[in-house]
């Protein structure tokens, strides 16, 4: 037993070394819920390998994935030519799942759905829209008695690809938002209270008599939040959901070979307007070849096994055009 004391005291600290591999991201908290639940299905079935994710939105994702603080970054808006071309190495756009925006509210005594035109989401945003029982709300929901009770306006405080999701759609559907504020992960709002991440959103709106944010869909469902339908391209008042999400990226005839891609306000009249894909944002070049193995491994397990787990959570799996196409573009990792 004492000569074999010391081969078992060297096992002891050879195994853990040897054990595990962790990869460390951050980003989007839009796809939060259904990351989670991969990263724990997968370490569960590759015990070795420990992948975190920190969920302080995409533009702290873009950040810290262009700073090389984290291994990858992850992100529900694209990021620009420029913020590409100010990282030092390639990163790639790899879709994950579809998600979508809903316009969230808490009215006293109003139940029931309300629907919401472009001009009316875009109107209570830029401060034109002030109170429920304004005519423009009114006109959009026949029968419906409306409070007369101020709107108290919800945006995201930090840099957020569901901010970016949502300030797209609202520049291609008003003009006047389009050339006074404009999109990105974060703008300067004319009105409204700041909370940070959709979580964040979620609560304050909960929490706020008369208030009005935008979340992405798992979060309004998991807070048991009311939300409404959204007047989409084609005229037809649509609610968020699997079909209409999905609808909504097979009525774009092509996808980027990049995948930076919008599919607000889409064409189809199944679709719902407000929905997007979202991105990890993978460097291309990888200088520690046992991560390289692991996140080409996890990304392939994504695509497979993970698409199986979107419905879950209220997120649209991917198409099967855009899961081929990405099989490529993970061939290009090295």
């Amino acid at each position: 037993m004492r000569k074999l004391f010391p081969v078992f005291a060297l096992l002891l600290l050879i195994l853990p070394a040897a054990a595990q591999t962790k990869l460390n991201g951050a980003g989007a908290t839009f796809p939060y819920p259904i990351y989670s639940k991969w990263f724990n299905q997968y370490h569960q079935q590759h015990p070795e390998i420990e992948i975190n994710y920190q969920s302080i939105g995409s533009g702290g994702g873009i950040r810290q994935v262009t700073a090389g603080t984290v291994d990858f970054g992850a992100s529900d808006g694209p990021m620009s030519d420029e913020q590409l071309a100010a990282a030092k190495f390639k990163i790639l756009h790899l879709p994950t799942v579809l998600g979508s925006v809903v316009p969230a509210y808490n009215i006293p005594g109003v139940k029931g759905e309300l629907k919401f035109t472009p001009d009316v989401i875009a109107g209570i945003y830029l401060g034109k829209i002030t109170s429920w029982n304004d005519p423009a709300i009114g006109k959009a929901n026949p029968g419906v008695s409306l409070p007369n009770q101020p709107i108290v306006v919800v945006h995201r405080s930090d840099g957020s690809g569901t901010t970016y999701i949502f300030t797209d759609y609202l520049s291609k559907v008003s003009a006047e938002w389009r050339d006074s504020v404009g999109k990105g992960t974060s703008v300067r709002w004319p009105v409204g209270l700041g909370a940070k991440g959709n979580e964040g959103v979620a609560g304050m709106v909960r929490q706020m008599e008369g208030a009005f944010g935008y979340v992405e869909l798992i979060y309004a469902l998991q807070n048991n939040i009311t939300f409404g339908s959204v007047k989409n391209a084609t005229g037809a008042f649509v609610k968020a959901s699997l079909d209409s999400t999905t609808a909504a990226a097979s009525s774009m005839k092509s996808i980027p070979a990049d995948f930076r891609v919008s599919i607000t306000n889409a064409p189809g009249k199944d679709a719902y307007p407000i929905a997007s894909f979202t991105w990890l944002l993978i460097p291309a070049d990888w200088k520690d070849k046992t991560k390289e193995k692991v996140i080409v491994d996890f990304l392939n397990w994504m695509l497979d096994q993970g698409q199986t787990m979107t419905a879950d959570l209220n997120y649209a799996p991917l198409p099967d055009g855009v899961k081929q196409k990405e099989r490529e573009a993970i061939k290009t990792i090295r």
